[in-house]
């Protein structure tokens, strides 16, 4: 059922824009740093509930490419072996989920070059 204006996404918005226009720049100290720390936090929801669902469908659909449900089917089947043979499907999959989890953590990291590059 959807809900009236404002959505959950523009509430938390708008506590991290007060967080950030009122209180962190009239606080000090202790009260600052765990205001940037709400603030952190509150974006990581806010890109949570931007990116969240597609990422689960997008999750979903790779893991059935696998043959799998979930992820414990396919940890058991690494385990026990059975995806040695599909070993460059696994690392894509794993790596597509932890940019997808690194997009609503930090996506700074995301964008950041690595050795590789």
């Amino acid at each position: 059922m959807p809900h009236d204006l404002p959505s959950a996404a523009q509430l938390v918005e708008s506590v991290r824009e007060w967080l950030e226009k009122d209180v962190l720049t009239s606080t000090t100290g202790r009260v600052q740093f765990h205001s940037r720390v709400a603030i952190n936090v509150l974006a990581m929801v806010e890109r949570e509930l931007r990116l969240g669902v597609q990422q689960v469908v997008d999750h979903r659909e790779r893991l059935a490419l696998l043959g799998f449900t979930n992820d414990a089917e396919l940890a058991s089947a690494i385990r026990s072996g059975d995806m040695d043979e599909r070993f460059q499907e696994v690392v894509d999959l794993v790596r597509a989920s932890v940019l997808d989890k690194l997009a609503v953590a930090n996506p700074a990291y995301v964008a950041a070059p690595t050795s590789n590059e």
